[in-house]
């Protein structure tokens, strides 16, 4: 399924440029030319360049795969951490119960 970056939220929109032009910063950093980039992610030039941009329409499986080979897998798996879901945290804790009773035995 294509993203159409036009139908998405643009804090979205904003991140996703932002992750292609984190990455394109690391690889730099790192002195990796594009096409030795390209060849260790097992992708083409194009989608690699698609990547740097931060088009959404690239699969999620091939951004993180670039992270990989970056040396950044910690990145993806502190995406969603649970721990750091204040508002998940929140809401979970709003619904524990008030108390906990004993379950009465039943008489045999």
């Amino acid at each position: 399924m294509k993203a159409n970056p036009s139908k998405l939220p643009l804090p979205v929109q904003r991140a996703m440029r932002k992750l292609g032009q984190d990455i394109a910063s690391a690889r730099r950093r790192r002195r990796i030319p594009v096409a030795i980039m390209a060849q260790r992610a097992s992708i083409s030039r194009m989608t690699l360049n698609r990547v740097e941009k931060g088009e959404p329409s690239v699969a999620m499986g091939t951004y993180a795969t670039v992270l990989f080979v970056l040396g950044m897998t910690d990145r993806i798996a502190q995406l969603v951490d649970v721990r750091d879901d204040d508002i998940g945290l929140a809401l979970e804790e709003e619904r524990l119960p008030q108390r906990i009773r004993s379950k009465r035995k039943r008489p045999e």
